[in-house]
Formats: structure tokens, sequence, C-alpha cells
């Protein structure tokens, strides 16, 4: 009985270390290598012709999607993966002249394009952010709301970028990704040649980094998915084991 007890007790501990190998070993190593290559120099005027145009459904449904964020004035929130600032601009004056809204990316490009965007459109309150590959590069707590669109399949590092996601984020503080399913034999070929894992990968990695899931937009988005999370403390996490 204590030998079987023993093997039970080695095999459940054996297959934890091999499951933390495994995430430690996604962090350190890149799981989309050169995904990024066209933002080291973008060429503004051509990405801003894919972001913001009809037939992109994120920008279709940028009203619906920017409603399921559930802005509210004096809220500080972090657009990662901003781009051309297309929803930066859009949650501007959600959050008022009181808040905060933070331009991420990894491409000084963006960042300077948006940066004479908000000059030119007097938009007073986005500041821009030069992120890491791995990290988004925010102070602790210091965040309501992170947003991500179409991004998620970007993240090189994903781990690494979820745990200095869960940092920034103050506590309750809420992640919310739109991002691309990916279906075989439904989605597109490039969404499956492009985008590494769909929906239920991408819920597995956000829900062991720290977050628990709480919503969803539903009936809006088809090629898309928006889904929200929230951030879950230490001692909940602990606490739920």
């Amino acid at each position: 009985m204590l030998n079987q007890l023993f093997i039970r007790q080695f095999f459940v501990g054996a297959t934890f270390v091999m499951f933390m190998g495994t995430v430690l070993q996604a962090q350190e190593k890149s799981v989309a290598p050169e995904i990024n290559k066209a933002f080291r120099k973008p060429d503004i005027a051509d990405f801003q012709g894919k972001f913001e145009k009809e037939g992109r459904e994120a920008f279709e449904h940028r009203e619906a999607i920017v409603k399921a964020c559930q802005i509210r004035e004096g809220m500080q929130v972090a657009d990662v993966g901003a781009g051309t600032g297309l929803f930066s601009r859009l949650f501007a004056p959600k959050v008022g002249v009181k808040g905060t809204v933070l331009a991420v990316d990894i491409s000084e490009d963006f960042l300077k394009h948006i940066q004479e965007t908000s000059r030119e459109q007097n938009i007073a309150n986005i500041q821009t952010v030069l992120c890491k590959q791995d990290s988004v590069e925010l102070p602790d707590a210091s965040v309501d709301l992170v947003f991500t669109c179409d991004t998620y399949h970007h993240f090189e590092f994903p781990f690494k970028t979820l745990s200095s996601i869960h940092r920034a984020l103050k506590p309750g503080g809420r992640l919310i990704v739109v991002d691309y399913h990916r279906i075989e034999g439904k989605s597109t070929d490039w969404v499956i040649g492009h985008v590494r894992a769909g929906l239920d990968v991408v819920e597995k990695e956000i829900t062991s980094s720290g977050f628990k899931r709480i919503g969803e937009l539903k009936d809006v988005l088809k090629e898309n998915y928006l889904v929200e999370f929230e951030k879950v403390s230490e001692s909940d996490r602990k606490s739920d084991k």
C-alpha cells in the first residue's frame, strides 16, 4: 500500500516537474521566430492600409470591441501591440482627461506615428511605451486594463510577456485579448500559416499565468474572438489549490 502511494506521488511530482520544465523552455525559446520581422522597419502607410480598413473584422467592429472593454473615465489602459494606434485613439476619449492610454509596441516607428497623429488630433492623454519581445515594460500595478488586438499570436515569449502583464495590472485588473480563431478546415490558409495557436491553447496559456476567464464578446465577431480575463492574486491562486 505504501509502495503504491509512493509510486503515485512520484508520478504526480514527475509530471509537475515535466510541465514546469516545458513552460520554462517556452519562456526561454521563441515560439514564433521572425514573426515580428516586418515591424523592425515598418512601412507605416502600408500597415495603416491593412489595419484601418473595411474588410478587417477588428476595424469594422471597432465600436463593439471598445464597448466590450467597459472603459471608464480615469482608467489607465495599456494598448499592447498598438500598431498604428487605432484603438489607442478610440480609448483616449473614454478614459478622459484624468485617465491615460499607454500605446505599447516593439516598433519605435509605430510609436512615433502614434505621437504624430495624437498631436495632429489634439489628443493629449496618449503616452507611448517601447516594449521588448518578452516584456511590456510597464511598472508594477500601474494599469487597470491591458488590451491586445491581433497581437497575442505575435508574442514570441508568451509566458514571459504574460508574466509582465500580470505584474503591470492592478489588483483585479483585466486583460482583453482579440485574436484570430485558428480552426483547421475553417480558418483561412493565411491564419493557419501565420497564427500559431487557437483559442483553446491561448486560454490555457493565460489562465496558467495567473488569470481567470470572466467573459467573451458573443455574436459579433466571426473570424476573431474577444475574451476577457481578470488578474488573480498570488494569495487567491494558492487558496484555490
